[in-house]
């Protein structure tokens, strides 16, 4: 009982063997990604099967817009994880409850400023991308409410990165479980039963992610081993603050690059035709699963890089890396394999439409190949996240998304232009994905291994004789 007590709460990952703490800590960490990339994929399947082919365009046309207005979200989460698993790996606690509770300020404003402006706007932008005539009143539709809903959306997803920080990736996932399995059950009531469309798959997102977000502050307010979180600490600080946003806002930048290609693509996307939409729709959404390993792994390791580097333990920093490196090799072997072998199965997941499957099954192989390269670039860009050097991820990003991969799936589909796709083959969209994840992988390890990183722990790590001598606040068992 006490050792299933001691997996809900803070976790130390500075003592025991790296490896053995990464998969202890990821395994909980992959099930609650899994759960939550549910959500949008339950969202895609039901409407699919209940709505048509349509339905599960216009959810695909709204993902790049939506995810580029929610970069200040990343921005706000990336800085909060490093800085808390800095503090937690230093002991500061007091500086620990300042950073949690001034995230938890930016969230309220910045889910406001967002909100303001994205839901006046939804049509427009659907516009603004070409999104086809057929979809354009869905998916605006769908837009939306995922807006109204967003509060419950930023608090979930920045608070369970807090808790990750301080090592805890077990209550995450049981809440993920717990909340995926409401919105499923939400998804078949409004869109089969009460057939609400696209727009009862977004209103059964938005009302249990507002649940997920409620559990995990409840979390957050008992957190074991930490002091209790007071009322002072959400006074803004405008010093913790502006440690926030320039750990931050790099990654933030990153991901609204990122975006802007996306969205860029997804117009070219678009002007091939819903069919085409709706195969890129289908394949991003197993392509999330096919990934999430990779990600996964990228979390876990910046928590541990930034619990370790604030313990003043860069011995095991390079130890754990080393078997984080093997470890992303070994999983995305595996899923591209399965990939390969079981993609149109999945596929049917989704539609029953041949020409969709079909399309959908080529840009899968091709995409396959590219995930061992981003196990790659998941686990050093995230030791130097850990680091709190956010910059070389944004001009990396630069590079492969600015000036490589939307300049290639334009060049690609102006050269393969036919009678059958006068706007370009599909699968120039995948070819240049492949390339710019290659790419980036390639650039992102030159850089690690330049070793600026090392130089730039954000917190003062704690004397070494303190970091041998400090029990782990939920244990110190060796190995997993």
């Amino acid at each position: 009982m006490q050792r299933l007590k001691s997996l809900f709460g803070a976790q130390d990952l500075t003592t025991g063997s790296p490896l053995g703490r990464l998969v202890r800590f990821s395994v909980p960490l992959l099930l609650g990604n899994l759960a939550q990339q549910m959500y949008s994929t339950v969202d895609a399947i039901v409407v699919g099967r209940y709505v048509g082919d349509g339905g599960l365009a216009a959810i695909g046309a709204t993902m790049p817009v939506i995810n580029m207005l929610l970069v200040l979200f990343m921005a706000i989460s990336t800085g909060a994880s490093v800085l808390v698993s800095q503090n937690f790996g230093a002991r500061a606690y007091e500086r620990l409850n300042r950073v949690i509770g001034n995230a938890i300020v930016l969230i309220i404003a910045s889910s406001l400023l967002i909100m303001a402006i994205a839901i006046p706007l939804s049509g427009p932008l659907m516009q603004l991308v070409r999104t086809p005539e057929n979809i354009r009143a869905m998916a605006t539709g769908y837009m939306r409410i995922i807006f109204i809903g967003l509060l419950g959306s930023a608090f979930y997803n920045i608070i369970s990165g807090i808790l990750r920080g301080l090592g805890d990736s077990l209550t995450p996932l049981l809440i993920l479980l717990l909340t995926t399995f409401m919105n499923t059950v939400l998804d078949l009531y409004f869109v089969a039963v009460l057939h609400w469309g696209v727009e009862g798959a977004a209103w059964a997102t938005i009302l249990s992610q507002a649940v997920s977000a409620v559990l995990c502050l409840f979390q957050l307010s008992r957190v074991r081993g930490l002091p209790r979180l007071r009322l002072n600490n959400l006074r803004p600080d405008f010093h913790e603050i502006g440690r926030l946003l320039r750990i931050g806002l790099p990654a933030g930048m990153t991901q609204a690059i990122f975006s802007l290609a996306m969205i860029t693509v997804q117009a070219l996307t678009n002007s091939m035709g819903s069919h085409v939409v709706a195969a890129n729709t289908a394949v991003i959404r197993i392509d999330g699963f096919a990934m999430m390993p990779n990600f996964t792994l990228g979390m876990a390791v910046m928590t541990f890089v930034g619990q370790n580097i604030g313990a003043g333990r860069m011995d095991r920093v390079d130890r754990g890396t080393k078997a984080a490196v093997r470890l992303g090799l070994a999983m995305s072997t595996t899923l591209t394999l399965l990939v390969l072998i079981f993609g149109p199965q999945l596929l049917r997941v989704f539609t029953s439409t041949g020409t969709v499957i079909d399309l959908g099954t080529g840009m899968m192989r091709i995409l396959a190949v590219g995930y061992i390269m981003m196990s790659l670039n998941q686990v050093f860009g995230s030791v130097m996240r850990g680091a709190g050097d956010t910059l070389p991820a944004l001009w990396i990003s630069m590079v492969t998304t600015v000036m490589v991969r939307v300049p290639t799936a334009y060049l690609l589909a102006s050269l393969t232009r036919s009678a059958d796709w006068p706007n370009g083959h599909p699968f120039s969209l995948s070819v240049s994905l492949l390339v710019s994840w290659s790419l980036g992988a390639l650039i992102q390890y030159l850089v690690y291994r330049r070793g600026r990183w090392r130089t730039l722990a954000i917190v003062k790590p704690r004397p070494a004789y303190e970091a041998a001598t400090v029990p782990a606040v939920a244990d110190n068992e060796q190995g997993l």
